[in-house]
């Protein structure tokens, strides 16, 4: 499930800027909800990078000297096809160090079994078209792929569907029936928390920005 922006904004409604350090590129930003972590992250910048941490992960970015630079959107752009935020999954990921690292798995990315399911039933509805068959052997190949190949993979494990589909062998009529270079295909997509992790980068500095902004001449913002 990708979140868009209306969800992530909700998320955050009540979300308040805590000041922790201020100092150039120093930063230590917190945003959080009243009286509650839920939801809740921090951005720390140094010369050349950002760490986000919270309840969606840690990551690390690097590519400028200052990165709220880097992370600040183009809002006139944004604002002409009614976006508040303005984010670059592909081109942000790419700036990553560090990545939501756990015991388990670290990765800005993961399996979409949607994807897969989407490329396989192209090619199975190719072979219904195009592979000479009668109308019986359409329906027994038809259910083939669907338990051995989708039922398989349905639990999202990248390395089963793989399995699943490069073990998938029918042969009808003389014509086999293989799935080949699945590896052509790109059957990732970003996680949940990545993006939300990016939306919270443009949203975040627009609200430091415009909390500056608002108390400019002041010692100190809202703490």
């Amino acid at each position: 499930m990708i979140i868009d922006e209306q969800s992530f904004l909700k998320d955050v409604a009540t979300h308040q800027l805590h000041i922790i350090l201020d100092d150039g590129v120093y930063r230590h930003i917190r945003f959080k909800r009243p009286e509650s972590g839920c939801m809740h992250f921090d951005l720390v910048t140094w010369p050349g990078y950002l760490a986000y941490s919270g309840d969606m992960g840690c990551y690390v970015f690097s590519r400028l000297n200052d990165m709220f630079e880097f992370f600040r959107t183009d809002r006139e752009y944004s604002q002409r096809d009614g976006r508040q935020l303005r984010i670059n999954l592909g081109y942000w990921a790419e700036k990553l160090q560090a990545v939501d690292g756990s015991r388990h798995q670290a990765s800005a990315t993961e399996f979409s079994f949607e994807k897969f399911s989407r490329v396989i039933c192209d090619i199975r509805m190719d072979w219904m078209r195009n592979g000479g068959l009668s109308k019986d052997d359409r329906r027994d190949l038809w259910e083939a792929v669907r338990e051995q190949v989708l039922d398989k993979a349905e639990d999202g494990d990248e390395h089963v569907a793989y399995n699943a589909a490069n073990e998938f062998w029918e042969k009808y009529h003389g014509r086999t029936f293989q799935f080949q270079d699945l590896w052509d295909y790109n059957f990732t997509e970003y996680t949940y928390r990545f993006v939300w992790c990016c939306y919270a980068l443009a949203w975040g500095i627009k609200f430091y920005d415009e909390a500056k902004a608002l108390t400019a001449g002041h010692e100190s913002l809202v703490r």
